[in-house]
C-alpha cells in the first residue's frame, strides 16, 4: 500500500493529552460528556428542551430502553409493525427498500402507530436510489469526487434529500467520510469521495449542504475511519492502524471540519484503532483492542472530548461480525450504549436484544446517567427536526409528493454527472476512438461478481450495454460462458470447449474490437473483492487484447487493473446506470470528451497496470 499520509501538511488543531489513565465505562479520563441540547448541533429552544425532558419523564422503563433501538423493518405488513412498536417501543426504523408508494405507506403507518415520533433512516449514499427501488441513482461518492466540479456532491445530496423526504424519511446514513488510502479496501472503494482528507472534506460538506435543504439529519460514517485496512467489517473486525498524530491530521481533520459544519449524528464503525486506544490507555494489550462501538476511549475521550462532538452516536449494523466477534451478544448490546453510543442499529433477535439491554440496565452495566444522556440526544435529534411539534398525520408527506422520485429533472442531473465523471484511466495503445465506421463488429464480454445482498441480476446491465451499442450503430456479438450456455440448454459445455471455439486465427477476422464491461460487487459478503472468472483459464480473460483493440470499462470497482493489466485502454464509468453506459459509449466513439479524474489507487501500486 502506498503511504500518502506522511507527506501531508499538519492541519491539526491543538491536541489535549489524557488527564489520567484511570479506566471505567466512560473512558480513560473517567468523564462522561453529557449533552447540551441548547448547543450545536441540536440548538433547541426552551420549549423543545421542555418537550425532551417531559417526554422522558413520561416514559416507562421499557419505553426508555426501546428508544435506544433502530429496527430494520423486513416486513411491510401492519401486523409486523404493530408487533415491533407495541412490544419494543423503538426510537427509529430503517426499512428494506421497495417501490416508493409502498415505502411511503409503510412509513406513514409506522408514524401513526408510534406515541413518540420515529427517526426514519435510509441509505441515500447515491441519491434517492438507496431509499426506494424507483429512486434516482445520481452518483457514487467516488464519482462525486472524480471531477473538479465540487457541486456534483451537492446536487447528489439535493436529490437524495428531496426524494427521501418525499418518502417520509428524516435521517440519512450519509455522507461517508472515510478516506480510501488502501486500494485493496473494497468496502469504501466506491463509497469514499477520494483518497485525501481535502477532497473528502470538500465533497462531504457539499453533500451535507445539499441534503440539508430538505428536513433531514445526517449520520456521517464510519468513525474512527475506514480505508486503511483492506478487510470488510461486515465479516471481520477491521482496524485503522494510524498513529495518533497521523490520524489527527487526516481522519481527525475530516471529523473536526464536519462537526464544525453542523453534522447532527455520527455512525460508529466496528473498526478498532489500536494506536488511538493506546493514546488514552497506554497499557492496552493487543487482545484488549475493541471496535469503536465498544470503546469508551474512542467514543468519549476522543469523539466527545478531543473532537467536541455534542450530537448523537449510532452504531453500525449490530449483526456485523466486526462487532459480534468481540463479545457475547448479551454483553455487547448494553456495552455499546455504556461505551458512549446512543442508539443501537438493528436487532438480531428483537426479544433477545431488548432483554439484553434491559438486563444491562438492571445490572448496572448501563447507568441511569448514560441511559438518560442517550435519551436526551435521541429526543433532541427528533426535536431539532421539528418532529415534536408536527401533527402525527403530517409527519409523512401526501402521496402526491412521490412525483419527484425518479423524475425527469433528477434523471437529467444524473445524466449530466455521468457525462462529467466517465474517466479515461489510460489508453497507452491509442485504441480510441472506436466507432462503427472504423470498428463495427464488437465482441462484448460481461464480468460480474455474482449476485450481492440486493439479489439483483448481476448481469442485467449487459442488456443495457448491448442496446446502447446497437443504438450507436455497432454490431454486437455477446460472449456467453460455458455455464450460461449450459443453462440455456446447450449440452457438452465446458471451459476447454469454449476456449477452442474462441480460436485465435480468425478472431480478428470475426471482430474488429473487444469491449469488456465489468460490474463487480460483493461488499458485506467477502473480506476483499477481486475479479473472479467464470472457469479456470476462462475465455473471457482478456487474452484477446493482443489480437484486436480492447477496451475495459468498469461500472463499479476502481481497482480492476490489478487483474487485467494486459488491457491498454481502461475506462471507469462508475455506475451501471443507462446514463453512465450511454455517456461511456459516446466517449469511446470520440463524440464526447472524457472529463473525469482519478487518483493513484487505480494503478494498485503495480508498474504493469500503467503500461
Amino acid at each position: 500500500m502506498s503511504s500518502p499520509i506522511a507527506a501531508e501538511p499538519d492541519r491539526s488543531l491543538p491536541v489535549r493529552g489524557p488527564a489520567s489513565a484511570s479506566r471505567n465505562a466512560y473512558g480513560a479520563q473517567g468523564q462522561q460528556f453529557d449533552v447540551d441540547l441548547r448547543a450545536a448541533p441540536f440548538d433547541l429552544d426552551d420549549d423543545a428542551v421542555a418537550w425532551v425532558e417531559s417526554t422522558i419523564t413520561g416514559m416507562s422503563l421499557e419505553e426508555k430502553i426501546g428508544q435506544l433501538f433502530v429496527n430494520h423493518n423486513n416486513d411491510y405488513s401492519p401486523e409486523y409493525l404493530d408487533g415491533v412498536l407495541e412490544n419494543f417501543h423503538v426510537g427509529g426504523i430503517r426499512y428494506r427498500p421497495g417501490p416508493s408508494a409502498a415505502v411511503q405507506e409503510h412509513i406513514r403507518y409506522a408514524q401513526s402507530k408510534s406515541r413518540i415520533p420515529l427517526l426514519v433512516a435510509s441509505n441515500p449514499e447515491m441519491g434517492g436510489a438507496g431509499s426506494c427501488d424507483d429512486g434516482t441513482f445520481v452518483s457514487t461518492h467516488l464519482q462525486a469526487g472524480s471531477h473538479p466540479d465540487k457541486s456534483i456532491a451537492r446536487r447528489m445530496g439535493q436529490v437524495a434529500g428531496v426524494e427521501t423526504a418525499a418518502l417520509g424519511c428524516n435521517w440519512a446514513f450519509a455522507p461517508i467520510v472515510d478516506i480510501h488510502y488502501n486500494w485493496r479496501n473494497t468496502v469504501i472503494s466506491t463509497r469514499a469521495f477520494g483518497n485525501t482528507p481535502e477532497v473528502v472534506v470538500e465533497r462531504a460538506k457539499e453533500y451535507f449542504d445539499g441534503i440539508s435543504e430538505s428536513p433531514t439529519a445526517c449520520a456521517m460514517k464510519h468513525f474512527p475511519g475506514d480505508g486503511v485496512d483492506e478487510r470488510d467489517q461486515h465479516v471481520v473486525t477491521s482496524y485503522n492502524t494510524l498513529g495518533f498524530e497521523e490520524w489527527n491530521r487526516t481522519y481527525g481533520h475530516v471529523y473536526r471540519e464536519m462537526i464544525g459544519h453542523g453534522v447532527q449524528s455520527i455512525m460508529a464503525g466496528h473498526i478498532g484503532a489500536p494506536e488511538l486506544s493506546r493514546h488514552f490507555r497506554p497499557d492496552t494489550a493487543d487482545a484488549d483492542i475493541l471496535p469503536a462501538t465498544l470503546s469508551p476511549e474512542l467514543l468519549q475521550d476522543l469523539l466527545r472530548g478531543e473532537l467536541g462532538f455534542n450530537g448523537l452516536i449510532v452504531t453500525d449494523a449490530s449483526q456485523m461480525v466486526g462487532l459480534t466477534q468481540a463479545r457475547k451478544r448479551r454483553d455487547l448490546v448494553p456495552e455499546t450504549i455504556a461505551a458512549g453510543c446512543d442508539m443501537f442499529l438493528f436487532f438480531r433477535n428483537p426479544a433477545e436484544d431488548f432483554r439484553y439491554m434491559l438486563d444491562g440496565y438492571r445490572t448496572g452495566v448501563l447507568t441511569e446517567q448514560r441511559l438518560h444522556d442517550a435519551l436526551r440526544r435521541i429526543l433532541g435529534l427528533k426535536a431539532s427536526l421539528g418532529l415534536h411539534r408536527t401533527p402525527a398525520d403530517q409527519l409523512v408527506p401526501p402521496v402526491e409528493a412521490l412525483g419527484v422520485i425518479g423524475s425527469e429533472a433528477h434523471r437529467a442531473v444524473a445524466a449530466d454527472i455521468a457525462d462529467k465523471t466517465v474517466t479515461l484511466v489510460k489508453d497507452t495503445a491509442c485504441n480510441l476512438p472506436i466507432s462503427p465506421a472504423t470498428h463495427r463488429r464488437i465482441r462484448l464480454y460481461g464480468i460480474s461478481g455474482g449476485a450481492d445482498f440486493t439479489r439483483a441480476d448481476p448481469l442485467a446491465y449487459l442488456d443495457t450495454v448491448k442496446e446502447e451499442l446497437e443504438a450507436a450503430g455497432f454490431e454486437v456479438h455477446l460472449f456467453r460462458t460455458a455455464g450460461q450456455r449450459q443453462a440455456a440448454g446447450e449440452t457438452g459445455m465446458n471451459f476447454m470447449r469454449i476456449m477452442a471455439e474462441e480460436a485465435t486465427d480468425d478472431y480478428a477476422d470475426k471482430y474488429d474490437a473487444a469491449f469488456v464491461f465489468a460490474n463487480v460487487k460483493g461488499f458485506a459478503q467477502e473480506a476483499a473483492i477481486r475479479i473472479k472468472w467464470s472457469t479456470p483459464l476462462a475465455a473471457e480473460i482478456p487474452w484477446y487484447a493482443t489480437e484486436v483493440p480492447t477496451v475495459f470499462v468498469s461500472l463499479n470497482q476502481p481497482n480492476h487493473l490489478i487483474d487485467v493489466p494486459m488491457v491498454r485502454t481502461a475506462i471507469h464509468a462508475h455506475a451501471a446506470s443507462r446514463e453512465a453506459i450511454r455517456a461511456t459509449i459516446a466517449k469511446i466513439q470520440g463524440t464526447s470528451a472524457f472529463q473525469g479524474t482519478f487518483n493513484e489507487n487505480v494503478f494498485c501500486d503495480s508498474f504493469d497496470t500503467r503500461l
